[in-house]
């Protein structure tokens, strides 16, 4: 349970306090009740001070009026929670009313003639009122906050609902008209999701937040393109596995948005973040220089184990194929001296308990500062291993040649091929997973940490979805639905080598004492006009692919109407990227700019779609349903 927003104890609500707004509503409030019932016993009557008092006890029962008038709105559109918030509301309003009536206190006559409990007179009923008051206000405020978590709880079972129908559709009319109504259930998911990352308290659970809003994101796309792929060839195994592992990623990203937003965990149990080696660094040298205060606060056998499950974390360093021997041994003669230093502040540290001596000896002071200095030099060896190790693997991977050939290779139908660069791609994979591993121990901020969780995740599920797409595609070589497919995924992949370029920044900016405020994570579009764009973005994008599969049955590919549908087509796609930052239209003037240049083109889009159509129907046999298979 948490304590009063502003930290007073005096004034312990008893409710947990999760996001900022709530906090912040709730601290002009606890000042000015501070500022009526902090007085001096002996403080001098004036009048200039009788009336500042009645002042802002006026304020705040007129603050508190209008508070609860909001509240019992709120009841009255909410059956669930309408006992509780008309009986926090009742509270409420009852206190501000005897806040009121304790600062009336207009005149020194009326003060001291008439008898009745002022805020003077009767201190003990000022600071009932202004528990009360806190109480209610605050108990309000969270009933409130449980109403926007259930808003985003009922966006996510709408995104759920349809996310089922997707995964069972079997013609791709059906799948385009039901994506469109997905899509705007995730833009409205993404600003509901977006908005509460940004009002939560816990840095950790805005980091996992962010985190999970990225896999939907990133997914949505991958989720379009898969679906389609298997769409186009229904009976292949690899385009099957590849959709189920998207459908999959979606699922428990949401389900890990639900488990922050309502603070629990399905099954019940706990989960806490690996200990990394900066935490565990952290805490042994908290430990250590807590001894110059107190020699008897902790015992030299914990202080010895804590030492060694740190260097027994440092095996991921040492233990490591790409870690070179010098590194190594640099690593494991760090972690000796660390050890010889702790020894000797062991024995120098009995020897001052033997002495029942107070305070740190000089001798022990020596130890303490040898120890500390000792596992600084260990941790920015470990820094600088993996700042390192990262470095060169963003180079190596720069120019993404194995991406490239498995793209080829795909094309050409060449299955060995794609194996061959499978495999290059899983050892890829594997060195980037234990990369991320490594800079999670030395990231230096538990929001960091999660933020390499998620990329070693993301690496480690994206390399089989791009094998399983490139598969595919040898499979089907001229599908170029599935040549869309493995370009996605590729792409995500790429996406998440740049996010490790950022990190790796913030990693040593944290490290070097130059952590500023992270950029909240708002890449999907905000509320207002935004979410339109962000609307007919997805439209874009579904356009695109629509005109796609149109043109890909097509014989004639030279044809003027098949050239005029591509540009559309890629413009649209263009578009799209753009609603979502990316792309190569930077600037809203270069969207504008592209829709003067294409706009003859932009009225030509339905005629053509229907004229493919009709020219692919004629030379198509319907399905069972009547309708063509993509």
């Amino acid at each position: 349970m948490a304590s009063s927003p502003c930290g007073d104890g005096n004034f312990d609500c008893g409710l947990q306090i999760q996001t900022r707004s709530v906090e912040q509503t709730l601290i002009p409030l606890v000042s000015q009740i501070t500022t009526l019932i902090n007085h001096k016993d002996k403080l001098k009557k004036t009048e200039k001070t009788l009336r500042a008092v009645q002042r802002v006890g006026q304020a705040v029962s007129v603050a508190v009026g209008r508070f609860v008038a909001v509240g019992e709105a709120i009841a009255a559109e909410n059956e669930d929670l309408k006992d509780e918030m008309g009986l926090a509301c009742f509270e409420a309003r009852r206190a501000g009313t005897a806040i009121a009536q304790l600062t009336d206190v207009s005149s020194l006559e009326q003060c001291e003639g008439d008898g009745r409990s002022t805020v003077f007179s009767d201190r003990t009923g000022m600071v009932k009122a202004a528990r009360m008051l806190l109480s209610s206000v605050t108990k309000v405020l969270v009933l409130a906050d449980c109403i926007v978590i259930k808003q985003i709880i009922s966006s996510r079972n709408k995104v759920l609902v349809t996310l089922e129908q997707l995964e069972r559709v079997s013609t791709f009319q059906e799948f385009v008209q039901i994506f469109s109504q997905f899509g705007n259930e995730m833009v409205e998911f993404a600003h509901l999701t977006g908005d509460r990352q940004n009002d939560l308290k816990d840095e950790k659970k805005r980091a996992r937040m962010a985190a999970a809003r990225a896999v939907l994101e990133k997914c949505t796309m991958m989720l379009l393109t898969a679906s389609k792929t298997c769409l186009r060839h229904p009976d292949c195994e690899s385009a099957r596995i590849n959709k189920e592992a998207v459908f999959q990623r979606m699922r428990l990203a949401l389900e890990q948005v639900i488990e922050i937003v309502t603070d629990t965990r399905s099954g019940g149990e706990a989960r806490a973040l690996p200990v990394s080696i900066y935490a565990g660094i952290k805490d042994f040298k908290v430990k250590v220089e807590g001894l110059r205060d107190s020699l008897y606060c902790v015992s030299c056998e914990a202080v010895a184990a804590q030492l060694e499950a740190l260097v027994e974390k440092t095996e991921d360093f040492t233990d490591s194929a790409y870690t070179s021997h010098e590194q190594r041994e640099t690593i494991i003669q760090l972690c000796q001296i660390t050890r010889q230093e702790t020894k000797q502040l062991i024995n120098t540290w009995r020897h001052a308990q033997s002495l029942k001596a107070k305070e740190a000896t000089d001798e022990m002071e020596l130890s303490i500062l040898k120890t500390c200095q000792s596992v600084s030099d260990l941790r920015r060896e470990l820094h600088r291993v993996a700042v390192g190790r990262a470095t060169e693997l963003l180079k190596l991977h720069s120019d993404h040649l194995v991406l490239q050939a498995l793209k080829a290779s795909g094309g050409d139908g060449n299955l060995e091929a794609v194996a061959d660069y499978a495999g290059t791609l899983n050892e890829h994979k594997e060195q980037l997973v234990e990369t991320c591993r490594l800079l999670c121990h030395i990231s230096g901020t538990e929001p960091l940490e999660i933020t390499c969780i998620h990329a070693e995740e993301t690496f480690r599920v994206i390399g089989p979805q791009i094998i399983s797409a490139a598969q595919t595609l040898a499979l089907h070589p001229t599908s170029k639905i599935a040549k869309e497919n493995l370009d996605v995924f590729c792409e995500a992949w790429e996406s998440q080598l740049c996010d490790i370029a950022i990190l790796l920044k913030e990693i040593n900016d944290v490290f070097e004492g130059r952590r500023g405020d992270k950029k909240t994570y708002l890449s999907l579009p905000r509320p207002g006009e935004q979410t339109t764009i962000a609307k007919l973005g997805l439209e874009l994008c579904l356009l695109t692919s629509d005109v796609d599969s149109e043109v890909e049955r097509w014989d004639e590919q030279d044809h003027e109407m098949v050239r005029l549908c591509q540009i559309i087509s890629s413009m649209a796609y263009s578009m799209y990227l753009f609603t979502r930052g990316e792309g190569l239209l930077k600037t809203t003037l270069d969207l504008f700019h592209q829709a003067e240049v294409r706009q003859h083109s932009f009225s030509l889009i339905g005629f053509l779609i229907e004229s493919v159509r009709s020219a692919i129907k004629s030379n198509e046999s319907p399905g069972k349903d009547g309708s063509i298979y993509y």
